[in-house]
């Protein structure tokens, strides 16, 4: 049972910045706010691999096919540092992705949205992943120790893909009509839920005051909102494309782009199971799952067979 006086030394700890280690104490709702975002975090990774996979055979030259795969391989490792960064916190990994498998755990609801076009990879590079970005890079400084470490080199790694996915738009813009209609369409489809990405207002969000009381999250929702307009309407200038917005306007006196209504409605609608694509993408992560089982019997009975090996060499 903890104690009022192990809460304040453990909270006095954060405020010194001082990370938290897998056998430090901890209160029972920091490690279970940890395990629900560093899962949802995991699984997000592997159920986003999936829009992109689906483009890999089709990408329009060996280059951007070698590209489109090494980024959907850094996925699934972003996948495995994370789910490695949770079991240090005394949950199996197993469970955690049954708890996927069964709907009881999210993912990003920014997944759950098609992959139509081509000109899907370059958007989803620029506008997802440069969303991840700005949710993540905070999360270098968590105060849990195993999460702030793994996001050093997630984050680099996000940082390429969306330098990728930028430079695709930037190819589709300078070739023809055509082309650039193409990404101006993916632009249209995904600004939205890219700014969905950093999840639901301040005062609507359930979790985000602790969260930031305790430094696992550093800056709060509106504000990484805010920080991505500012830097990716300037970027959509330069490709010649135009945000999807017709209230978005720069402010001179804050120094910020000022942008329209979110559609919360959609937003819930998704999260809750009713997207464009969430029975795709769950029942594809189904498949996957059964359709590797063999692979995990024989890896587990190996490890019995190598285990009993050992002993009786003992």
């Amino acid at each position: 049972m903890q104690t009022l006086d192990q809460e304040l030394h453990f909270q006095s700890r954060i405020d010194n910045e001082e990370k938290i280690e897998p056998r430090d104490w901890m209160p029972e709702a920091y490690r279970h706010t940890l395990v629900r975002q560093i899962s949802q975090h995991a699984h997000s990774e592997v159920v986003g691999m999936l829009p992109e996979g689906n483009w890999i055979t089709r990408a329009p030259s060996l280059k951007r096919k070698l590209a489109l795969l090494a980024k959907v391989q850094d996925e699934a490792g972003h996948g495995l540092y994370l789910y490695a960064a949770c079991e240090t916190l005394g949950v199996e990994r197993a469970d955690l992705i049954d708890q996927l498998l069964s709907g009881k755990a999210k993912y990003s609801s920014i997944f759950n949205y098609p992959t139509l076009t081509w000109a899907d990879m370059g958007a989803i590079g620029w506008l997802v992943d440069g969303a991840a970005i700005m949710n993540q890079v905070p999360l270098c400084r968590c105060s849990y120790g195993p999460y702030a470490r793994a996001m050093v080199r997630v984050c680099k790694e996000e940082s390429f893909h969306q330098r990728q996915g930028y430079e695709i738009l930037l190819t589709l813009c300078r070739g023809t009509a055509v082309q650039k209609e193409m990404a101006q369409d993916a632009l249209n489809r995904w600004w939205w839920p890219s700014l969905m990405m950093f999840g639901p207002n301040d005062s609507d969000s359930e979790h985000s005051e602790q969260s930031m009381k305790w430094k696992i999250k550093r800056i709060s929702n509106d504000d990484l909102r805010q920080k991505f307009v500012d830097i990716t309407v300037p970027q959509a200038e330069y490709l010649g494309l135009t945000v999807p917005d017709k209230d978005l306007k720069y402010n001179e006196e804050t120094g910020h782009y000022e942008f329209g209504k979110i559609n919360w409605d959609e937003f819930w609608q998704v999260v809750k199971g009713h997207g464009p694509c969430n029975r795709e993408r769950m029942e594809a992560r189904i498949k996957a799952h059964e359709d590797g089982a063999w692979v995990r019997e024989a890896a587990m009975a190996y490890s019995e067979k190598q285990k009993s090996k050992n002993q009786k060499v003992a």
